[in-house]
């Protein structure tokens, strides 16, 4: 019922560090789902340099997805957004043929905070990959909700259990979260080819296997129920492949010279800063040459 557990690897972003999940080595992508942070838990005092902050970045060919926990993180765009993202609130930003944006710890520098969260990247189908860049925010009736016993569940993007998220998406795909009390059973949605779920917090049971916090289990067909040994918090998420991807740095692209291209283009300061935080940058860093996904 598990065809691989993917193990978080700690990496530094400069001011604080992450879990990274995907991409991994022997699994790039889950469904549409390249990129997978597991973002604390994280007591941030009051003072918390601007240092801690995610300066200006460019991306391309994906859309982003910030969830919240606990905390809260301001998000400015070259779109012109400028937005927190609160605790069961959802920002998606669709970069298309280019968008940049910071994500600033503002609410912990003026008085601490306690950041807890998973920032996902989903990438575009080739039709899309060079649409119009946008962003939109979503909360309340958006973000369809249920209990049962013992589960509480929130539906992020797309469809699942019969019910469907505000959200837009360009390709089929569900991203749900629940918190699990200890004994709560919950079903895994099968109508999608590809799926995994991420232990956020807690330990579950599936298959008779035990699993804990920061482990991502890619889920073989059968799998269709798991159960919470402690209270648990567990995000699920799959949808169809949207076919090879290349990744470099920030940018995602079905294209290797498209990659090239964006990394031209922030170079040379052809991409456009967010309006409202724009006195700074993250300069390209210099990494391997982009790998292809061979799991798409």
């Amino acid at each position: 019922m598990i065809e691989m557990v993917i193990e978080q690897r700690r990496r530094s972003l400069g001011g604080f560090e992450v879990g990274r999940v995907l991409p991994f080595a022997k699994r790039r992508m889950v469904g549409p789902f390249v990129f997978f942070d597991h973002m604390g838990p994280l007591d941030m005092p009051a003072g918390t340099p601007r240092s801690a902050d995610v300066r200006p970045h460019p991306h391309i060919g994906l859309s982003t997805v910030t969830y919240l926990f606990s905390g809260e993180i301001m998000h400015r765009d070259s779109v012109g957004s400028q937005l927190p993202v609160r605790p069961g609130e959802v920002n998606w930003m669709t970069a298309g043929r280019g968008i940049t944006h910071s994500e600033r710890f503002e609410k912990a520098r003026a008085q601490g905070d306690h950041l807890h969260g998973i920032q996902a990247w989903v990438a575009l189908p080739e039709a899309d990959e060079e649409t119009d860049p946008g962003f939109s925010h979503h909360e309340g009736a958006d973000l369809p909700q249920w209990n049962e016993q013992g589960a509480r569940g929130r539906l992020i993007a797309g469809k699942a259990h019969g019910l469907t998220a505000g959200v837009r998406t360009h390709s089929p795909l569900f991203y749900l979260h629940l918190d699990m009390a200890a004994g709560a059973r919950a079903e895994i949605p099968a109508d999608q080819p590809e799926r995994a779920l991420y232990i956020a917090s807690g330990s579950i049971e599936i298959d008779g296997q035990r699993h804990d916090a920061g482990q991502m289990l890619v889920l073989a067909p059968q799998a269709t129920w798991f159960t919470a040994i402690s209270p648990a918090t567990v995000m699920l998420l799959g949808g169809d492949p949207v076919g090879e991807r290349y990744l470099y740095w920030n940018f995602v692209s079905s294209s290797k010279e498209r990659l090239e291209q964006a990394k031209a283009d922030w170079q040379a300061g052809r991409m456009k800063l967010p309006d409202l935080d724009h006195d700074e940058y993250i300069p390209l860093p210099d990494e391997p040459a982009p790998q292809p996904n061979p799991m798409s």
